[in-house]
């Protein structure tokens, strides 16, 4: 990739476009991952695939919280200008944008309806969405397996996925094991 050259309104937008995920991210930064691929990869080159789903790989493996994946992107994007400072100015831009706006909406939201948890409107709020966690998390992964040139033509892959899924759902069974047999799997070529 060729050294970016980012003018001081690429910063800004870097920033306002983390900050306006921040508060679409139910269910987690994961979720709004396919719109920072769309941003960062796709619209801007900042990135390319493969710098994209490391940072979304290393940050799932390594301990800690997984919103380190944003980190990782800004740090990228900063790595690619070439410029000393860049990588650390980046990394905080991205994740300042991604924690302060959700940070203060659901601290604002969390004592709201903890004072007004009685309500039914709370309630069915609550239990509504549950499924658009799990459809944005469905939208990670076909992105992130699409990015890999692995769609639906590669079944054993998407059977492991709903196998693992229903396991998880149905079993008390730690999802490391679960991870460790998808590893031994890819290790040998099966998926």
């Amino acid at each position: 990739m060729t050294e970016l050259n980012l003018s001081p309104g690429d910063w800004l937008t870097l920033f306002l476009h983390f900050a306006s995920l921040s508060l679409l991210s139910v269910g987690g930064a994961i979720t709004t991952s396919t719109d920072m691929h769309r941003f960062l990869v796709d619209r801007q080159g900042w990135l390319t695939d493969a710098q994209f789903n490391t940072s979304v790989a290393l940050a799932q493996a390594a301990p800690g919280p997984n919103i380190l994946f944003v980190a990782l992107m800004g740090w990228n994007v900063g790595l690619n200008t070439g410029l000393p400072w860049a990588p650390a100015a980046a990394m905080v831009l991205a994740m300042v944008g991604i924690m302060l706006p959700s940070s203060l909406l659901s601290y604002a939201t969390s004592n709201w309806s903890h004072r007004n948890r009685h309500l039914r409107g709370v309630r069915a709020f609550k239990q509504g969405f549950a499924p658009i966690v799990v459809a944005l998390l469905v939208a990670t992964g076909w992105v992130m397996a699409s990015a890999t040139g692995r769609t639906l033509d590669h079944w054993p892959l998407w059977l492991l996925a709903a196998l693992s899924s229903l396991v998880v759902w149905r079993t008390k069974l730690h999802l490391l094991w679960l991870l460790g047999a998808g590893a031994v799997l890819g290790a040998l070529g099966w998926v």
